[in-house]
């Protein structure tokens, strides 16, 4: 249900795609088509007064894999993603239907809304408002919207010009003679468009400004003589807000209608398409009936958590460019001038953090890594992320052409090492297992004959068994606990000094027998072998909240095979286990 009579077809608004968000959209089929419709640019340069201070690149990806940034204008692919929404028949997209009232019960939602052809009323199991930052339905739920907002203008024009530059780039100014103590930002679109967005006095006003010839002056201080067309025009100020929480029973916001921030750094419009697919793999899971009790509530504290990153970083930028404080605009003057001589100062200048995937280390449905991996976990934005249970699983190119992230959702993945023995899982339809080349098994620190699961958004939910202090399995060759000895699918214990528990602890002393077969809701996911000792004990209540129950013995005393650990883990990534 849309509130507006049609899609908004002039005006950029938000324009740049990151790679990983361009997955997102090629799992609905329209990834490649963004791509195709717009900009792909490969660095960018910052300039204070007359002076180039830093240039920043990313590497062109192997053939078949998306580019670290597209700009495309949020209108186009807005075109192709209701072209994609016309072409399924389980989808009815309603313009001009504005939400008036809302309301919940234990079954479903309830929404009602106004149409040119007077009041109705849908019905679902769930609603999903991405209603932007005058949100209805965060209204509705009576929901604060807490933050604040800042009263520096900016001024966002789309012209068509022929602007010749030899590649495609963001281009950044800081106080340039053509906008003295202020700041422009330049990023070329499709079809010779260039968005201009200047950092404007507080009394500008844009319809005066047209009036009298001072945004023409404005853009020609820019492109010179060139001939241009003034295609969009809109002033804004940015806000950093954020509601309490994400999701009210049956109702799960996303996008704006649940966080605002800074634009600099393309932080918004990926971050709610990135809330979007968060919220449907759980929804659709829900709906299945193989979603555990708490896996809805971990919408909230996997993309609340992202909001507070993004709104973290955006204020620390913030800060730079638009300083409030004497000791900030002290600070910037310092580094900007540095900058000038020293390229160590450069890195201190902040245009904007350019947005990335979130990592959902802390999540009730990721296996954690290792203590010692987690502390050294690098959490700078910018920084590359070791392939950790909680970020997204890289990708790669395969032996057979196709890429890696293709193989994922809806349904879990697991990505088996060259050796890893294959545990056999029931419910295929859910859990499908890849063999992996040594060296993409390497990449994932898998070892010979590790496995990884990845959930149906692309994370990895687990790296099974967990990697063992001062072990490095990206080594080609390095054996690994689990590597040293592997018979008819179980790692014998004798061999690797203890047990790994269903979570990939390493538990000494205790015996182990056979369990009866754990169930993902009424479904069993694999025959699981349970530990006696205290340590297990202890664990298994943190896990469910009561204590294990004993079983009696059908086999000889194991350690627990991958196919324990792979249970163990898609149970937890169901939000079966209790945060």
């Amino acid at each position: 249900m849309e509130a507006l009579p049609g899609r908004i077809k002039v005006g950029s608004r938000a324009i740049c795609v990151q790679r990983d968000i361009l997955d997102v959209l090629e799992r609905v089929g329209v990834g490649w088509q963004v791509v195709d419709a717009g900009v792909t640019w490969y660095s960018g340069r910052m300039f204070y007064r007359e002076h180039e201070v830093s240039v920043m690149t990313f590497p062109e990806p192997p053939p078949g894999q998306f580019p670290p940034f597209v700009n495309t204008p949020q209108n186009v692919i807005e075109h192709l993603l209701e072209a994609r929404v016309r072409a399924e028949p389980l989808i009815d997209l309603r313009y001009a239907n504005q939400v008036v009232g809302l309301r919940q019960d234990d079954t479903g939602v309830t929404v009602a809304v106004e149409t040119p052809d007077g009041p109705d009323s849908v019905r679902g199991t769930h609603c999903l408002a991405a209603d932007g930052s005058r949100s209805t339905v965060r209204k509705l739920l009576n929901l604060p919207f807490p933050g604040h907002s800042f009263e520096d203008k900016f001024l966002i024009t789309d012209i068509r010009a022929r602007i010749e530059h030899p590649v495609p780039e963001r281009r950044f100014y800081f106080d340039p003679a053509w906008n003295p103590g202020r700041q422009v930002l330049l990023h070329p679109q499709p079809d010779s468009v260039w968005r201009i967005d200047w950092q404007v006095p507080e009394d500008f006003d844009l319809a005066t400004e047209r009036a009298n010839g001072g945004l023409d002056a404005r853009v020609r201080k820019v492109i010179g003589d060139l001939d241009y067309e003034l295609v969009w025009a809109s002033l804004y100020r940015f806000h950093q807000r954020r509601v309490p929480t994400m999701r009210v029973d049956r109702v799960l916001l996303a996008g704006d209608a649940a966080h605002l921030m800074s634009p600099f750094g393309a932080r918004g419009m990926n971050s709610g398409l990135a809330d979007a697919e968060n919220a449907a793999w759980k929804i659709a899971a829900t709906r299945a009936g193989w979603a555990g009790p708490h896996l809805l509530d971990t919408y909230d504290t996997e993309r609340g958590a992202a909001a507070d990153e993004n709104l973290r970083v955006t204020a620390t930028t913030m800060r730079f460019l638009v300083p409030s404080t004497p000791a900030e605009r002290a600070h910037r003057h310092d580094v900007l001038e540095r900058a000038r001589t020293d390229p160590a100062v450069r890195p201190e200048i902040d245009s904007g953090k350019l947005s990335e995937p979130f990592w959902y280390l802390d999540s009730p449905l990721t296996t954690p890594a290792s203590a010692e991996d987690r502390a050294a976990f690098p959490r700078a934005p910018g920084h590359p992320r070791p392939p950790l249970p909680g970020v997204l699983c890289p990708d790669a190119r395969l032996p057979d052409g196709t890429r890696l992230r293709a193989a994922f959702g809806p349904h879990f993945t697991l990505l088996a090492a060259p050796e890893a023995p294959l545990p056999a899982l029931p419910d295929a339809d859910r859990i499908t297992t890849r063999r992996l080349p040594p060296e993409v098994a390497r990449t994932l620190r898998l070892g010979r004959t590790g496995a990884a699961l990845v959930r149906p958004d692309g994370f990895l939910a687990a790296i099974l068994p967990a990697r063992q202090p001062g072990e490095d399995r990206s080594t080609p060759g390095q054996p690994s606990p689990a590597d040293t000895s592997v018979l008819n699918g179980q790692m014998r214990a004798d061999d690797v000094g203890g047990r790994f528990s269903g979570d990939g602890r390493q538990i000494p002393g205790g015996e182990s027998v056979a369990a009866s077969t754990p169930h993902l809701g009424n479904t069993a996911v694999a025959s699981l072998s349970v530990d006696k000792s205290p340590a297990r004990q202890a664990l298994a209540q943190s896990e469910t909240g009561q204590p294990s129950v004993d079983h009696p013995a059908a086999e000889p005393p194991r350690a627990s095979t991958l196919a324990d650990e792979v249970a163990a883990a898609v149970r937890r990534a169901s939000g079966w286990v209790v945060p």
